[in-house]
């Protein structure tokens, strides 16, 4: 992980990027409630089947395409298009396209730590 800062108008921005084995993310903006990310994940890569207990997230695909999995069901997800993941409801992100594929993700809850990933298959062998 990187931290990179920035000066703006007399005031600081800091955007933090995040190494995981399927990509990365950047935090663009967080407040009390909420959080928001750029996600990029690699060709072939994904994310763990996971879910969270204590924040709901909307996923807007940017670039490219994603295969999400919520719940027992399959979703291809494209530019400009985004899907819900409720609060408990297990998910993954895939990315089986052969260009990067970015999405933004708006997190909400009372809890946004990434201690809140509770992880059910992992292909990283990360717990």
């Amino acid at each position: 992980a990187y931290e990179i800062r920035l000066s703006l108008v007399g005031s600081e921005m800091c955007i933090r990027d995040r190494l995981r084995p399927w990509g990365s993310f950047t935090i663009l903006d967080e407040g009390e409630q909420f959080k928001v990310k750029r996600l990029t994940v690699k060709p072939g890569h994904s994310t763990s089947l996971q879910y969270h207990k204590h924040r709901s997230e909307r996923w807007i695909v940017v670039q490219g395409v994603a295969t999400v999995t919520l719940g027992s069901q399959s979703h291809v997800v494209k530019e400009n298009e985004w899907i819900h993941i409720p609060l408990l409801e297990k998910h993954r992100l895939a990315n089986k396209g052969n260009k990067i594929m970015q999405l933004i993700e708006v997190q909400y809850g009372e809890y946004l730590g990434e201690d809140d990933i509770i992880r059910l298959e992992d292909r990283y062998g990360r717990d």
